[in-house]
C-alpha cells in the first residue's frame, strides 16, 4: 500500500463509530485506491450532494440494519461533503458523527495550495512520496509548478533548448496517455519565451492529446511530401491550415522517430496514402505510409500486440479502461474497414484480444465497479450519470450554451468512425475525447435514463423499465441547478436530414441555453443488423453520406453552442448460448442480460445455462437481480449471430465522451 493510502487511511480507525462526517473541500477522498482501501476495511463513502438523497439512502441502506445490529451495505459510512463547514448538515448528523479534516494545504504543507489544487487526482500518489522526499523549504507558485513538472510529469522546461527535446517530452506524455494541466503547460509555454521553441504551439501541444495528434499528423504529411512520397496537392489540401508550411517536427531523430512509431501503431496517427515511390526512402518511413489493405493488416496486427502487452491489471484504474476501450475502438474502426479477403489473417487475433480484454474487465469490475459512481467530475465524468453534472459545472466556467449529442448506442469504435468522416467534412474539426462507464446493465432504460438525470439507477427505481421519464428528469436536473424550464430543451428520436430545419427553430432563440438531443440511427440499425458489426460499419458510410451528421454538429456551432457528445451504452457481436425458460418472467430483457425480482429465479437460471453468470451491481435497486450472459454469449437460439447490448463487455459498457472544438465553425 502506497504511502499516500496509508496516510489517509490513518485518519479512519476501524470500531471508532458507524457513521462518519470527511470534511474534505479538494474532494480526496474520491479516488479509486482511497475507495477501494475504505471499502476493504468496511467503510463506504457516500458523497453528500443532495440532502434529501442523501437521508434516503442513509436510512434505507445503512441505519435501519445498525439499528437491527446487522452491518448492512458496509459496517461505516463516511459522509463525504465538499466544503470544510459541517454546520451545514442536519444537526442529528452532526450529533451522530466522527468529523475528518482532510486537506491539501495540511497534506503537502511545503507546496502552494493554489498550484496544487488544480492537480487531478491522480496525481496525488506521486506527488506525496516527491513531497515527502525532496521538499526541504516552502515553495511558491513558481516552484511548486516546476516541482511538479519535475517529479510528477518528469520534464524540466531549461532542459528544453532543442526541437527533438520538446517534441520528445510531448509525444511521451501523449503516449502515456496523459497531458499537462492547463496551468503547467502554460507555464513551460512562458518559460521557453525568448527561444527558438517559442514559434511551436507549445501551450496547445502539450495540454491536448487530440491538437497534438493533429499537428503531428498534418507536418506527416508534409514531411513525406518532401521526400517525395505523397503528393504535393493532396498534401496541401488535407494539412491544417493552421499548420506550419515547413516541417517543424524532426522526423528523422531516433528519440522522435520511436514515438511517432508508436503513435501510428496505436492508432492516433493515420498512414498516409502513398502516391510515389518509397525505395529511396529509409525503411522507418513506410510505417506511416500505406497504398494497399495489406499494410493496413500489419498495422492492424502489430497494434494488437502492442495492446496486449497494455492490457489493464486488476488494480488499474478507470481511466487505464478507457483509454484501452480508445484504443480497442480504433483497432476495430480499422478492421472493419478492410475489404472482405483481406479480414482473415487478422481476424482471429481480433477475436483474441476481444476476448481477453472482457475477461480482465469482468474481473476488474468485480472488485472495483462499486467504487467508480462516487469519483469527481471534474476532470471528466468517470460514468455517464456524472454527465449533467460535468456540464454544469462546464457552464460555470464559461460555457454560455451547451448541447450535449447521445448517439443511442453507439460503441467506441463507431464513435471513431463518425469522427473521421467529420473531420474530412468539416475545417477545424477537433473532437477531445474520453471515456466514460454507462451503468449495468447496459441497457437503454438504465442507463440512457442516468445519463439524462444524474441519477443512479436506484434513485429512479419506479420507472427503471421505461425511457419516457427522460425529458422530466432533463429539465428537473436543470431547473435544480438554478435554469428556467424555457431555457431547456429536450429531443429524441433524431436520425434524418429533414428533422434539422424543426431543430434549428426550437434551439436557434437567445433564451435556450441547454439542449439535450437522442440521435437513435445507430441504436435502429444495430438492432436490424444481419451482417454484424462490419455490415453495421458499412450502413454507418452511407447514413454519414446522407449529410445529417455533420450538418447537426454546423448548426450548433452556427448557434453558438458547445456541443458534447456520448452514448448510453455500445454494442457487441454476440452469438446464442439458449434461451432462458425463465426468461419470460424476467422483469428487464436484453439480449445479453436478464433481470429478475426473484433470487430463486436467479438461481434457477444459473443452473439452467452454465455459461450465465449473476453479479450484484451496486446502483440498482436492491431487488432487481441480472443474470449475464458470459462472454460474448447472448440468450438467443445456439449458434444465432446477432449484435447486441446489455451485457459486460469493453464495446458495451465504456462509451466515448468527447468535446467538440470546432474551429472552423463559419466555414
Amino acid at each position: 500500500m502506497s504511502g499516500w493510502v496509508e496516510r489517509i487511511l490513518r485518519e479512519f480507525s476501524e470500531d471508532l463509530s458507524r457513521f462518519w462526517i470527511a470534511r474534505d473541500p479538494d474532494g480526496l477522498l474520491l479516488d479509486e485506491r482511497l475507495l477501494h482501501a475504505l471499502r476493504q476495511r468496511g467503510f463506504e463513502v457516500l458523497p453528500f450532494e443532495d440532502s434529501v438523497a442523501f437521508r434516503t439512502e442513509y436510512e434505507e441502506r445503512y441505519r435501519s440494519s445498525w439499528d437491527a445490529g446487522e452491518d448492512g451495505s458496509a459496517k461505516s459510512l463516511v459522509l463525504q461533503l465538499l466544503s470544510g463547514d459541517s454546520n451545514i448538515l442536519p444537526y442529528d448528523y452532526q450529533r451522530i458523527g466522527r468529523e475528518v479534516k482532510l486537506s491539501l494545504a495540511d497534506l503537502f504543507p511545503k507546496l502552494s495550495y493554489s498550484m496544487i489544487r488544480l492537480l487531478g487526482t491522480e496525481h496525488h500518489e506521486v506527488l506525496f512520496d516527491a513531497h515527502s522526499a525532496h521538499a526541504d523549504q516552502a515553495l511558491g507558485d513558481g516552484a511548486t509548478r516546476e516541482f511538479i513538472l519535475l517529479h510528477v510529469f518528469r520534464i524540466s522546461p531549461i532542459l528544453l533548448t532543442k526541437p527533438e527535446d520538446f517534441w520528445r517530452e510531448a509525444m511521451r506524455l501523449h503516449n502515456r496517455g496523459i497531458m499537462l494541466p492547463k496551468f503547467l503547460a502554460e507555464h513551460v509555454a512562458s518559460k521557453l519565451q525568448g527561444t527558438p521553441l517559442a514559434e511551436l504551439p507549445i501551450e496547445e501541444m502539450l495540454a491536448s492529446k487530440t491538437r497534438l495528434a493533429r499537428f503531428v499528423q498534418d507536418q506527416w504529411r508534409l514531411y513525406l511530401s518532401g521526400r517525395g512520397i505523397v503528393d504535393d496537392r493532396a498534401s496541401q489540401e488535407s494539412a491544417d491550415e493552421s499548420a506550419s508550411p515547413t516541417v517543424s517536427i524532426p522526423f528523422e531523430h531516433p528519440d522522435v522517430r520511436v514515438l511517432v512509431d508508436t503513435m501510428f501503431l496505436d492508432g492516433v496517427l493515420r498512414p498516409v496514402k502513398r502516391y510515389g515511390s518509397a525505395n529511396d526512402n529509409p525503411d522507418w518511413v513506410s510505417a506511416g505510409s500505406t497504398d494497399d489493405h495489406g499494410t493496413q493488416v500489419d498495422f492492424i496486427s502489430k497494434g494488437i500486440g502492442r495492446i496486449v502487452d497494455d492490457l489493464p491489471a486488476t488494480d488499474a484504474s478507470h481511466r487505464d479502461w478507457s483509454i484501452l476501450a480508445h484504443r480497442l475502438g480504433d483497432i476495430l474502426f480499422r478492421f472493419n474497414a478492410l475489404k472482405a479477403e483481406f479480414t482473415d489473417p487478422v481476424g482471429q487475433q481480433v477475436r483474441e484480444l476481444l476476448s481477453e480484454a472482457d475477461s480482465r474487465l469482468k474481473n476488474w469490475l468485480f472488485r472495483n465497479y462499486a467504487d467508480i459512481p462516487s469519483l469527481p467530475v471534474s476532470n471528466g465524468p468517470a460514468m455517464i450519470h456524472h454527465v449533467p453534472r460535468y456540464l454544469a459545472s462546464r457552464m460555470n466556467l464559461g460555457d454560455e450554451r451547451v448541447a450535449l449529442v447521445v448517439f443511442d448506442g453507439m460503441a467506441f469504435d463507431q464513435w471513431i468512425q463518425m469522427r473521421e468522416h467529420l473531420a474530412t467534412r468539416i475545417p477545424g474539426f477537433v473532437s477531445e475525447e474520453g471515456g466514460c462507464f454507462a451503468w449495468l446493465p447496459t441497457l437503454t432504460s438504465v442507463s440512457r435514463q442516468a445519463l439524462f438525470s444524474g441519477l443512479k439507477p436506484r434513485e429512479f427505481q419506479s420507472t427503471i423499465e421505461t425511457t419516457s421519464r427522460e425529458p422530466i428528469h432533463w429539465n428537473r436536473f436543470w431547473q435544480d441547478n438554478g435554469l428556467r424550464k424555457s431555457e431547456i430543451f429536450f429531443r429524441k428520436g433524431l436520425r434524418r436530414t429533414e428533422q434539422l430545419s424543426g431543430l434549428e427553430e426550437s434551439i436557434s432563440g437567445p433564451w435556450t441555453k441547454v439542449v439535450g438531443i437522442v440521435v437513435d440511427m445507430i441504436d435502429g440499425i444495430v438492432h436490424g443488423a444481419k451482417l454484424g458489426k462490419r455490415g453495421i460499419a458499412g450502413q454507418i458510410v452511407e447514413w454519414c453520406d446522407t449529410g445529417f451528421v455533420e450538418k447537426q454538429f454546423r448548426l450548433f456551432a452556427k448557434h453558438g453552442y458547445r456541443v458534447y457528445v456520448t452514448s448510453d451504452h455500445g454494442n457487441v457481436d454476440a452469438e446464442g448460448i439458449g434461451q432462458l425458460r425463465q426468461g419470460v418472467l424476467a422483469d428487464m430483457k436484453g439480449d445479453r442480460v436478464r433481470a429478475y425480482r426473484s433470487e430463486a429465479l436467479v438461481a434457477s437460471s444459473l443452473q439452467e445455462l452454465e455459461a450465465a453468470f449473476h453479479f450484484v451491481c451496486p446502483g440498482l435497486p436492491s431487488d432487481l437481480l441480472p443474470v449475464f450472459a458470459n462472454g460474448r454469449g447472448a440468450f438467443v437460439a445456439v449458434g444465432e449471430r446477432i449484435v447486441a447490448h446489455g451485457g459486460i463487455s469493453v464495446e458495451e459498457l465504456i462509451v466515448p465522451f468527447a468535446r467538440i472544438d470546432n474551429e472552423g465553425k463559419n466555414s
